[in-house]
């Protein structure tokens, strides 16, 4: 065999033999079939023919959990969608222990989220959603351990409720304003009555003080020309009396 054919061959060999794994990659080696371990990252060399890598990424994966009807513990159909998080955490099981992960993770998610959300009511998966997002993780992550991977979060991220559902709870919110509107101008009523009360025992103690106030009154409905001032027979007889007072003093 000539040389340069020799050498040819030791090149494409060589090319063949030689593999880079990047820093977030790992590579499981196959010896004949046989898996030999994990190598990586860095430069890696197989022997030719004879060996052969699978990649596996460590990073973390962002999976989209398409939405879906689920019927609630109080019989609401409602579509719900989430987000899920998890990344490779044993390289070699990822690519023994199953065909695809990927695919598989995604499969078990759909699942889970509908079993865990058909257990609560809707009034729970709207107020709860954190402790929901919290046991759906946990499951999610428990049939995906033996997988070689590892779920980091599970989030609901969108929940799309039926249009007559939609206007019960506008309608109900509506009510629970008017009711604390209602609340609030009672409790203004109530304060108010209490402050006049203590106005009138005020005044009931001073007689005096009635009559400055109603001078106060008439102060400020005389800065209106337009106005007719009354006066009450009352109010005009303690003026008398008020008057021959003063006569009677100033004679002394």
């Amino acid at each position: 065999m000539p040389i340069t054919a020799i050498i040819i061959v030791l090149v494409i060999l060589l090319a063949m033999s030689l593999r880079v794994v990047k820093e977030y990659d790992r590579g499981v080696i196959f010896f004949l079939g046989k898996c030999t371990g994990v190598r990586g990252p860095g430069l890696i060399i197989l022997i030719p023919i004879l060996e052969k890598m699978t990649k596996v990424t460590l990073r973390t994966i962002t999976m989209n959990i398409p939405s879906q009807k689920i019927i609630t513990k109080d019989n609401v159909s409602i579509d719900i969608a989430a987000v899920a998080y998890y990344h490779i955490a044993d390289a070699k099981k990822s690519v023994l222990a199953i065909e695809n992960v990927y695919d598989a993770v995604n499969q078990i998610s759909q699942t889970t989220v509908r079993n865990i959300v058909g257990k609560f009511s809707l009034d729970q998966l709207l107020s709860q959603t954190g402790d929901i997002n919290v046991q759906i993780k946990d499951v999610i992550d428990a049939h995906t351990e033996p997988w070689g991977a590892e779920v980091t979060a599970v989030e609901i991220k969108d929940i799309v409720l039926p249009d007559n559902m939609q206007r019960a709870m506008a309608k109900e919110a509506e009510a629970e304003r008017e009711r604390r509107a209602k609340i609030v101008a009672a409790e203004g009523e109530f304060q108010a009555s209490v402050k006049l009360g203590e106005a009138a025992d005020i005044i009931a103690m001073h007689p005096v003080a009635l009559q400055l106030r109603t001078l106060q009154t008439m102060s400020e409905i005389a800065t209106e020309k337009n106005s007719t001032i009354i006066f009450p027979a009352q109010f005009m007889t303690t003026v008398q009396e008020a008057i021959a007072t003063i006569k009677g003093d100033s004679k002394k």
